[in-house]
């Protein structure tokens, strides 16, 4: 007959393998629901077969706890909007840090014969999760709008922020080391307490000096901090799932950080500890007049244009104008005119936010050309869309050897025959930086909400 530990550790592989299948599924759009879907069903039979262990908790709780957690998820899939995503999954990622803390904290604080070698894992769980969560709370309020005056969206240095960087993490390990060496003391709270406590403060430390441009990458190293803070509490507590769910997130948080950094052209150190600094104004001479445009003026060069490229950024979202734009392609494709679309890598706020706004349109995965595509053909369009976008088309990459984003990888939207540009004004983009496209001889700017800009073209047609 099958004892409970055979039973327990069979299924947590079929949720590993779940778990494997739904994260290679979320690599295409087409399949990432479905891939998500996987992942959460992995995990809910992990959590039920573990019910099946009398020793972790009454199921009264567990059963009160996945209750209230679908009604939280629920209401936050219903009420969150997609401009809001990256501020979600920063928060999200803190959620998983804490858990992660919370649970070697709890390990420590129940188990007074723990082991020494136990207690280093349970320390490195702590302060991963520590640092996961207050790291995460800072993005989320750079990224809000809602306590910009409490948190700054860009970079927060002060002069000997390293060397107090630098005390804290010394702190961390006397605090470490002492609570190892003399368990029995520490679990009072003295040594315990202010290891945690100071490894939050260090998570403040290391995501204020880091802003603009930084973020995206910031979301997604943060993310897999809470995987390895998971995997970290997995070995703490010798549960194998949690080690291989939380191996499995941080794997592909570094992946993902590191093909960010790549788009970005800048290393990982470098935007960790080096932010988007004060352009001079001596090195960045943007010469040339604005030349404005009519939405109505617009629909002629549509409508004659045999080629299109649209280059969304995070002003679509805050917009909403991806539902129009789908619309406006339709009627551009009716009319003979190929449309395509050039999605930079850290276009939005965060990995993917452009494809998973353009997805909620409806918009085919087929159209969504990557940037080294899209750039091999720009020439050849007739017109270029911008809507929302700003750094991620910023030629000032590839002409101006004195601005902070040069070398950075770009979509050459000023390289199209026509350019058009959708903003409500001439401010610059998240990463601060002025953008010579706005003076191109062949741009042109069409100030305004870009939803109703996108509808008064579209009206135009129907004439």
């Amino acid at each position: 007959m099958l004892n409970t530990e055979f039973i327990i550790n069979a299924v947590y592989v079929l949720s590993a393998a779940l778990f494997i299948l739904g994260l290679k599924l979320l690599s295409h759009p087409l399949t990432a629901r479905r891939g998500n879907m996987l992942s959460a069903l992995g995990m809910l039979v992990a959590i039920c077969v573990t019910l099946i262990d009398q020793n972790i908790l009454a199921y009264e709780w567990i059963l009160a706890a996945i209750l209230a957690g679908s009604a939280v998820g629920a209401f936050i899939a219903k009420k969150v909007q997609l401009t809001e995503m990256p501020e979600l999954v920063s928060l999200l990622n803190g959620v998983g840090g804490l858990a992660s803390l919370l649970v070697a904290l709890a390990m420590v604080e129940t188990d007074a014969a723990i082991s020494s070698h136990l207690l280093i894992i349970v320390l490195l769980a702590i302060a991963i999760g520590g640092i996961t969560f207050s790291g995460s709370v800072i993005a989320w309020a750079k990224l809000s709008g809602k306590v910009a005056k409490l948190v700054s969206s860009g970079s927060t240095v002060f002069k000997g922020q390293a060397i107090v960087n630098g005390f804290i993490v010394i702190a961390i390990v006397t605090f470490g080391t002492l609570f190892v060496l003399s368990p029995t003391v520490a679990i009072s709270g003295l040594y315990l307490y202010a290891f945690v406590g100071l490894c939050v403060v260090l998570g403040v430390m290391l995501v204020i000096p880091i802003g603009g441009a930084d973020m995206p990458v910031v979301i997604s190293l943060l993310n897999s901090y809470s995987g390895l803070a998971a995997c970290a509490a997995g070995l703490a507590i010798d549960n194998n799932l949690l080690i291989v769910a939380g191996a499995l997130v941080g794997a592909s948080g570094i992946i993902l950080t590191s093909v960010m950094c790549k788009a970005m052209n800048r290393s990982l150190t470098n935007v960790l500890f080096s932010g988007f600094q004060a352009v001079k104004t001596t090195e960045m001479k943007i010469e040339g007049e604005v030349k404005p445009l009519p939405a109505e003026d617009a629909y002629y060069v549509l409508e004659a244009a045999q080629s299109v490229v649209v280059i969304p950024g995070y002003g679509m979202a805050v917009a909403q104008a991806q539902h129009a734009m789908k619309e406006l392609q339709v009627l551009l494709e009716e009319n003979g005119a190929e449309v395509v679309y050039g999605i930079h890598p850290v276009a939005g706020r965060m990995p993917g936010h452009m494809n998973v706004l353009l997805a909620e349109a409806d918009v085919s995965y087929e159209l969504l050309l990557e940037m080294d595509d899209v750039n091999a053909r720009m020439e050849t369009f007739d017109v270029a869309i911008v809507i929302g976008a700003n750094d991620v088309v910023n030629p000032a990459a590839r002409e101006m050897e004195g601005s902070p984003i040069y070398g950075m990888p770009v979509i050459n939207a000023d390289l199209a025959k026509n350019v058009f540009i959708l903003k409500r004004g001439m401010a610059s983009g998240f990463a601060g930086v002025e953008n010579p496209l706005f003076f191109k001889d062949n741009a042109r700017m069409i100030f305004g909400d870009a939803k109703d800009t996108i509808n008064t073209i579209i009206r135009q047609f129907s004439i």
